[in-house]
């Protein structure tokens, strides 16, 4: 692949608003999987199983390499990507439980920004980010709507200390239960009903613009896949899991080619954190250091491939900081829709996104947390990366088929990693750079004040 470069269709398109101003907004699709490894697809990883559809949308876009999410938990992430807003500031942390409120109404959404400007919204997936009356998807700017309302894991059959008697897991659909008590053998359907919505939603709304949010059940554990991709990856379940996820993403992107409105669609493919690798062989794999629920660039950094053709380079890989706090306000840029009324924290990020040249990240830094705790930050820039002194979990023993391993907890002193020289935060640079972790001591210390 080639180094993310601008094309002249990019140069003369960079401007969202003029593009939005001169004919109808573009459509705007994101896939969000759950528990994801940054490796788990070709070509950031080399996984032993194929993935045809991210290789191909990859091709015909930009795989961006140094992608980010604030917190390294569902809900938390999930809040983030579709408010705009750091964790502290909405208090979405970690993973809320049956029936919690979630993100305060005050909040806006992307769906609710994006309905302002006339598009149709859905989204077809897991939610986690409410679960209540005026929490679920109807009430937070979502025209259309099925899916989990928390992780499917939240249920009876729960096979560690966790239990979730009180509460069945339930399948919705545009506000009304479908489905009281979910089965295994419905929890194979979930992909593949999430696809067949998201196609049948583009076929729909091919004359008007729209946002489509595909936010995918699995591969978070208990993982399912249906019979038609059960043993077809000869790489075991989570193999099997993740063809079905790649395969439903050709189904969208087919979607939008036989109906169209490809050229004038920005597809978002990423993960809502890294994997959860107590889970073992039922876990994703990424390169980076240690994974879900930590701060470290494991749990932090997920793949990312955006594909928009004429504006997005294809073929191309950009090693540029981007964040999904980043992603409401730039597509509220393209759509040329007015932000929220309520303050938030992310920006807009797009003359990044197409390598505009020139274009310099314009956050001072980004803050990661686990849970209602500040960890650290990452300059703007992503070049430098400051732990605040904090305790983690480290995985001790994988487990196996379903089962969950051990953690063990571990620290980590006040450390600064040189991300360009050492995404991996192998050696604590600390000492050589002492100016540098006195500026983001700085800025931590300020954010934690304000929000935590």
């Amino acid at each position: 692949m080639k180094v993310a470069g601008l094309g002249m269709a990019s140069a003369a398109m960079s401007n969202g608003a003029g593009m939005a101003a001169e004919g109808r907004p573009p459509n705007f699709v994101i896939i969000f999987l759950d528990d994801s490894g940054w490796a788990d697809f070709h070509p950031f990883g080399k996984p032993p199983y194929d993935t045809p559809n991210v290789k191909q949308l990859a091709s015909e876009g930009c795989c961006f390499h140094n992608f980010h999410v604030p917190q390294a938990v569902c809900s938390a992430s999930r809040a983030a990507l579709l408010t705009g807003c750091y964790p502290g500031r909405t208090r979405m942390f970690g993973a809320h439980g049956p029936r919690q409120r979630g993100v305060d109404p005050k909040f806006a959404t992307i769906g609710q920004v994006l309905k302002k400007r006339g598009y149709a919204t859905a989204c077809f997936g897991k939610w986690h980010i409410g679960d209540q009356e005026d929490t679920r998807p109807p009430k937070r700017g979502f025209d259309e709507s099925c899916g989990l309302m928390y992780s499917n894991d939240m249920w009876k059959f729960h096979p560690g200390t966790r239990h979730f008697d009180k509460w069945p897991l339930q399948f919705w659909g545009n506000g009304k239960v479908t489905i009281d008590d979910m089965t295994a053998k419905q929890q194979k359907n979930l992909t593949t009903w999430y696809a067949e919505h998201a196609v049948d939603f583009i076929k729909r709304h091919k004359d008007e613009p729209f946002f489509l949010y595909v936010p995918h059940s699995m591969p978070h554990v208990p993982i399912f896949c249906s019979d038609k991709f059960e043993g077809k990856s000869g790489a075991g379940l989570y193999g099997d899991v993740m063809m079905e996820i790649d395969w439903s993403v050709g189904q969208i992107v087919k979607a939008l080619k036989d109906n169209g409105v490809d050229e004038n669609t920005l597809v978002i493919f990423s993960s809502d954190n890294g994997p959860w690798v107590s889970y073992g062989n039922h876990a994703g794999k990424t390169p980076y250091r240690e994974a879900k629920a930590t701060g470290f660039e494991g749990g932090t950094r997920s793949a990312c491939v955006m594909k928009f053709p004429g504006r997005i380079e294809e073929g191309t890989v950009s090693q540029k900081m981007l964040c999904t706090l980043d992603v409401l306000p730039t597509l509220a840029h393209l759509a040329g829709a007015d932000l929220p009324e309520n303050e938030i924290d992310g920006k807009n990020v797009w003359d990044l996104a197409v390598n505009k040249k020139g274009a310099a990240n314009p956050h001072k830094y980004y803050p990661f947390s686990t849970g209602g705790r500040l960890e650290g930050v990452l300059s703007g820039d992503g070049r430098w990366k400051l732990h605040l002194p904090h305790g983690y979990r480290t995985l001790v023993k994988p487990g196996n088929d379903g089962k969950p391993g051990k953690y063990k907890q571990a620290r980590i002193e006040l450390s600064l990693f040189d991300m360009e020289k050492d995404p991996f935060e192998t050696t604590n640079v600390i000492n050589e750079h002492p100016e540098i972790a006195a500026k983001l001591k700085g800025l931590a210390e300020e954010h934690k004040k304000r929000f935590f």
